[in-house]
């Protein structure tokens, strides 16, 4: 049994580690906050450049009169040979099962398409360092055309394999960024290098409102409609966990109602009004279709930074009040061992009296 100096180094430890976790859990809050203003900020952009390529879809013929089919090559749908997954999980830990939870989605992926090429881009730390340990980073090496032109060339090894990480992504997160990603998975797609491209990310809409999903970025089936393919809900006792975590940090449980912006910006793109386009119309539409892909890509990760810390926050409180229940825990137990040494000097003493 520990003395009663062991205990009181016990409790001094717990209660320095305590003091930590709730610091962490406060940041954790706070950069919560600021990820769901940036989500939210990006809200209308996203829902205006939906409103017009909906109204551009009325004024050109995106379909081919022949074929039936759509004229632009995102909207090409092939047989899924080839298929590129981007895993956008976490660059720190402590955030208890989130990275764990988004990696299991994607390996369930991979294994439930086992007769598929799948190219793997990681978006985290986290996701980078798991997915370079259970499969091969692709190897490329240069090819001179006739014309003395150098270029690199894919050489795959194996039917799973890591093309590219993009680690510290989301902790400063960038258009620029985001864009430059979004342009290489489109030219890997418009040149028939994939066949699909999906991603695996946490949607998020508030602290109680989350789930897990993979969502099909290409090919486009209708603007404005994700294609979600599958998604995992959280318990109903994580979500308690996570109501309770965030009221004693001071946050909001329901998401910010944006309804009204959100049908007014519908109205652009439903209403019967003849617009007029300084370019033509179709001369927009193809350029704004990258520009679409992109902010899917940025709202994707956007939501997954507001989850991530969401999580932390949630993992924080859980641990400051384990170290709460250890503190008393190791209080009883230092107070019995303190009046168990009373109790036996008493004796003695007692002892020591009656046989003089």
């Amino acid at each position: 049994m520990a003395n009663v100096l062991d205990l009181r180094r016990r409790i001094r430890s717990v209660k320095n580690t305590r003091q930590i976790t709730k610091a962490m859990k406060m940041v954790s809050a706070a950069k919560l906050r600021r990820a769901q203003e940036r989500a939210l900020a990006a809200r209308p952009y996203a829902k205006m450049i939906t409103s017009v390529l909906e109204s551009l879809t009325r004024r050109i013929e995106i379909f081919d009169p022949v074929t039936g089919s759509l004229r632009h090559p995102l909207f090409a749908t092939r047989e899924e040979k080839r298929v590129l997954l981007i895993v956008v999980s976490g660059d720190k830990g402590f955030a208890g099962a989130f990275n764990t939870n988004v990696l299991k989605t994607a390996f369930q992926f991979i294994s439930g398409n086992p007769d598929k090429q799948i190219d793997i881009e990681a978006v985290g730390r986290k996701g980078r360092d798991q997915m370079r340990r259970h499969y091969p980073v692709a190897s490329y090496k240069e090819q001179t055309d006739e014309s003395g032109h150098t270029s690199q060339v894919r050489e795959r090894g194996e039917s799973v394999e890591v093309t590219g990480d993009h680690p510290g992504m989301l902790i400063k997160l960038e258009t620029a960024r985001v864009q430059k990603l979004a342009e290489s998975i489109i030219s890997r797609y418009v040149h028939e290098e994939i066949d699909a491209a999906y991603i695996v990310y946490n949607e998020f809409k508030s602290v109680i409102s989350q789930r897990l999903v993979v969502e099909r970025l290409l090919p486009l089936m209708k603007i404005g409609i994700p294609q979600i393919t599958g998604a995992v809900e959280p318990s109903s006792e994580q979500r308690e966990r996570a109501a309770e975590a965030a009221l004693s940090a001071g946050i909001e449980l329901e998401p910010v109602d944006t309804a009204a912006a959100d049908d007014e910006a519908r109205k652009f793109g439903t209403s019967q009004v003849d617009y007029i386009y300084e370019q033509p119309a179709e001369e927009l539409f193809n350029g704004l279709l990258p520009q679409y892909v992109s902010s899917m890509l940025y709202h994707a990760m956007t939501e997954s930074v507001a989850a991530e810390h969401a999580a932390r926050m949630t993992a924080m409180d859980s641990a400051s009040n384990n170290a709460s229940d250890m503190i008393d825990a190791y209080t009883l137990e230092m107070n019995r061992v303190r009046q168990a040494a009373i109790t036996k000097e008493i004796i003695e003493i007692v002892s020591g009296a009656a046989a003089v």
